[in-house]
């Protein structure tokens, strides 16, 4: 088993920005860095921000998981990476009331849950790839904690920046995360004016010069 140290090079302030933004709009910038769609949330309404804790555990045991939830700080988002697996639901209400008294913002598991009825009810953010009633037991195999992992086909570095919602979820670099902000901040300010033309009558395409486009494109 690997252990590394939490890792969080996120400010407060950028934090609480994202928690404002949109990560559909994020996403007209992204290229890299995004989870699989069936990576969904368990249930609807939800919006993750936070630095990733990092958890990679096989098959059928979760003893690191376990483990781990004495180690996050408020505001972590724990992302599990089941290698492969699709069968073995390492999460259930238990653990995500756990995670939630620790202060969790959330948890992503690359494969499925369990108990989604007592999840909903816990509160917390799940998103998971699917559902199972087979668990996960306390073996002490293997796993690894804070190192780098694949969740979703998305490379996820301990401390990444987790920005997701029912449309999906993104995986931003530290160093990434002003300038993006800053794009994300003013596509919503312009995403506000164009809705107000489209609702005064203007047409998309005469907004957002499609048409203009077409027109040079069949000369």
């Amino acid at each position: 088993m690997k252990i590394l140290p939490r890792v969080n090079n996120l400010s407060k302030d950028i934090i609480e920005r994202y928690k404002n933004a949109e990560p559909a709009t994020a996403g007209h910038y992204i290229h890299t860095g995004f989870m699989n769609p069936a990576i969904k949330p368990v249930f609807p309404n939800v919006k993750v921000v936070g630095p990733a804790f990092t958890l990679k555990i096989t098959v059928n045991d979760s003893t690191l998981l376990h483990y781990c939830i004495d180690l996050i700080q408020p505001g972590d988002v724990i992302v599990i990476d089941r290698i492969g697996d699709d069968v073995y639901a390492p999460v259930g209400d238990v653990l995500a009331l756990a995670a939630k008294e620790r202060g969790a913002a959330a948890i992503i598991v690359d494969g499925p849950v369990t108990d989604i009825h007592g999840i909903k009810d816990v509160g917390i953010p799940v998103f998971a790839t699917g559902v199972s009633v087979v668990t996960t037991k306390l073996l002490g195999l293997y796993g690894e904690i804070n190192t780098s992992i694949q969740c979703g086909g998305a490379v996820v570095n301990p401390g990444d920046l987790i920005f997701g919602d029912d449309t999906g979820v993104l995986v931003i670099k530290c160093e990434d995360a002003d300038e993006l902000l800053e794009k994300v901040e003013k596509d919503m300010k312009f995403e506000k004016e164009l809705i107000k033309k489209i609702k005064n009558g203007m047409s998309l395409p005469e907004i957002s010069g499609a048409t203009n486009l077409v027109k040079s494109i069949m000369l």
